[in-house]
């Protein structure tokens, strides 16, 4: 399954683990989509506005899709989240909190941020396949995803 012209899947995890987790279950799902990984939410912030190592555009595609863990060093999600809803080139950017956090305060604050998804991360490598699957349907099949702004 591939979806060409929606970009690549952004995810930021500082977590190498969980980076390769969630390619063997993109492999697992069938989805073929370009995926892209930066660390935490300072690299994220300069692949989006196209700073350092990634200042050419063909290493930094626009993100169809942006899966943002919580909890990272320098800047985390509830941080990296409030800094693009703020800039009027990434605000309309798909983001899906994809956390190991299941806190009612994280939620509500993610939610009032203007995130678009919150999915707490599951224990099994099925149900991980099983949320891909459901994220990637959603977002690459189903939703019309905003082009404007950020080129």
């Amino acid at each position: 399954m591939k979806a060409p012209d929606k970009g690549p899947i952004l995810m930021v995890d500082d977590d190498a683990e969980d980076r390769l987790l969630l390619s063997e279950a993109l492999k697992r799902a069938g989805i073929e989509q370009d995926v892209r990984f930066v660390e935490d939410g300072v690299e994220l912030l300069e692949y989006l506005r196209r700073e350092g190592r990634f200042a050419l555009p063909s290493s930094s595609p626009r993100p169809g899709i942006i899966l943002l863990d919580l909890n990272m060093p320098r800047k985390n999600g509830i941080e990296v989240l409030q800094d693009i809803r703020e800039d009027p080139d990434l605000k309309l950017l798909p983001v899906i909190a994809l956390t190991t956090s299941n806190r009612s305060d994280d939620i509500h604050r993610m939610y009032e941020l203007g995130v678009n998804s919150f999915v707490t991360k599951r224990g099994s490598m099925d149900e991980l396949v099983m949320v891909l699957k459901n994220i990637w349907n959603f977002w690459y099949q189903t939703a019309t995803l905003p082009v404007e702004g950020y080129q």
